[in-house]
């Protein structure tokens, strides 16, 4: 009797896409951060070939990465010219932290209302580790906690179409918002805004916190705007 042959294929996962699609993810995690803490400043040429050294890649994950981070707004690519982290204009500025301060207002009267106690306690708990390292001058996790806050607010909203309109406008802000924590006086005035909406959030007074955030963010506008007035060599630090 011929034995016949098993001809079936076993499906088995796709390891080389998953691990193309984790480095690529990485990549352009890691430029995000560089621009965001300002290591890549605005205007900076991306030199691919430094770039790939330094991050240890071939040109085609970073190539992805810089069309992701195009399609955000943190870098310009122009034909034969190359890719450069995107420098916005006084008037850009302007405009989008008034459209961002409307939007933290709206997600903050929704969030004061839906909010769960498990919410709160997150937010409380970033709070304190926000305070901790403004005690050690520790601006980087500062500010990935402060962000965190804004998310998670924004989040407990539970409006998808604010929150889609939210996450493209704040990473096209996410720099200029690190930046204006250089002064000291406005870090501490920033962390005061976050005490008074954590009280708000407490009482699930929705208006009252929506009124917070969009002072909080029009403040920011103006430490953004006072920094983007200065010269380079006078820019501020802690």
């Amino acid at each position: 009797m011929q034995k016949m042959e098993n001809t079936s294929t076993i499906a088995t996962p796709d390891i080389p896409r998953v691990e193309r699609l984790r480095l690529h993810d990485t990549v352009v995690e890691h430029l995000r951060k560089l621009i965001i803490e300002g290591v890549l400043s605005p205007g900076v040429k991306l030199n691919e070939r430094e770039l790939c050294e330094t991050l240890g890649i071939s040109r085609t994950p970073l190539r992805e990465a810089f069309k992701v981070l195009a399609a955000e707004g943190l870098i310009e690519i122009a034909p034969n010219r190359g890719a450069s982290v995107a420098r916005m204009t006084e008037k850009e500025i302007r405009e989008m932290f008034e459209l961002m301060s409307a939007l933290e207002a709206f997600s903050g009267e929704l969030a004061a209302e839906r909010m769960t106690p498990v919410e709160l306690a997150e937010i409380k708990a970033l709070h304190y580790a926000m305070l901790a390292c403004r005690a050690q001058q520790d601006l980087p996790g500062y500010y990935a906690r402060n962000q965190a806050i804004h998310d998670r607010i924004n989040e407990a909203a539970r409006n998808g179409a604010l929150r889609q309109t939210y996450v493209a406008i704040n990473r096209r802000l996410m720099a200029l918002r690190f930046r204006s924590n250089f002064h000291a006086d406005k870090w501490d005035r920033a962390i005061a805004e976050h005490e008074q909406m954590i009280d708000a959030l407490e009482k699930h007074d929705g208006k009252r916190l929506g009124e917070i955030l969009r002072k909080h963010l029009l403040a920011k506008r103006d430490a953004v705007l006072q920094i983007h007035a200065e010269p380079a060599d006078n820019a501020p630090t802690n």
